[in-house]
């Protein structure tokens, strides 16, 4: 459903904020190897938080990337407007243009249900939300 570079910025800003304590950075290097995402892509895409004020980018030796804003208040659906934009949630689900409530394609209705959860999941619970799931052990961010 979401792009490569949506995926890979909603997997690096649930890795940063898990394993950026006291406000360090996150080394681009460090995420890109976690995650097992290309370098020079991710960096691009990460550039893009930045531009969009999600994350704050550190040059220098101890640089690396830190959330901008508070886990508390901060929902992923902000990431995926960013970097797919909420459209994304009126396509077809097997991509035709006029599928629609009156002219439906097999599954718009299935699939139209399956979207709003979607959204619904990514607008209500917070980043913080997540992080307490994958600290108790409950979800992972990484692959292994």
């Amino acid at each position: 459903m979401f792009s490569r570079s949506c995926e890979y910025a909603l997997q690096s800003i649930l890795y940063i904020t898990l394993h950026s304590k006291n406000g360090q950075a996150i080394g681009l290097k460090q995420i890109s190897e976690s995650q097992k995402v290309p370098l020079h892509f991710l960096g691009k895409v990460l550039q893009q938080l930045v531009k969009h004020k999600i994350l704050n980018s550190v040059k220098g030796p101890n640089g690396g990337f830190t959330l901008n804003i508070s886990p508390d208040k901060f929902r992923l659906m902000k990431i995926v407007d960013t970097i797919d934009g909420s459209d994304i949630f009126d396509r077809c689900g097997i991509g035709l243009k006029t599928c629609s409530d009156k002219t439906p394609c097999p599954i718009h209705f299935e699939y139209k249900k399956v979207k709003e959860r979607i959204k619904r999941l990514l607008t209500e619970k917070t980043l913080a939300e997540l992080c307490q799931d994958v600290e108790k052990g409950q979800s992972i961010v990484t692959d292994k």
